[in-house]
């Protein structure tokens, strides 16, 4: 499971699937399985994982294009910026994504030909109890729990 901010590596032998600090054009198949060894917390990215949750943010998923990076990067680095968070180069991808292999230097993230990029994936909505009776049920520590096992989660 991809978490937003984990990051770390751990070798599974035979086992290399889904992850993007791989050099650009490594098969989907060899690519090195990376497992979180830190986390993450903060109230403003698990707001913006409940605000996406809530259909809000839409241009950081697919801007105009789901594979148009660079915009997609964009308007990462815009709001996070509103929420005090200061980086280069981030994209926000889903699950789907992150375990299809995403690869950061395929998505020309890159800086002078280094990887400044910071992949934050957004936890499937379907982790959450977004329907609950109500009163709405708080979403905040829902979305910090899911960034926590979210392999890079937001």
């Amino acid at each position: 499971m991809p978490d937003l901010f984990h990051q770390g590596r751990v070798d599974h032998g035979q086992e290399k699937t889904r992850h993007y600090a791989d050099p650009a054009g490594t098969l989907k198949p060899n690519l090195d399985d990376k497992v979180a060894d830190f986390s993450y917390s903060s109230d403003a990215l698990a707001q913006l994982i409940i605000d996406m949750w809530l259909g809000n943010h839409g241009d950081l998923l697919a801007a105009p294009a789901p594979t148009d990076y660079t915009q997609r990067s964009v308007n990462a680095k815009a709001v996070l910026a509103a929420r005090g968070i200061y980086v280069e180069k981030p994209i926000v991808i889903t699950e789907t994504e992150y375990e299809e292999g995403f690869s950061l230097a395929d998505a020309g993230l890159l800086t002078a030909g280094v990887n400044d990029g910071i992949v934050f994936v957004l936890p499937r909505k379907s982790r959450a109890t977004l329907g609950a009776p109500p009163p709405p049920a708080p979403l905040l520590e829902t979305a910090k729990m899911l960034m926590a096992i979210t392999p890079n989660g937001i």
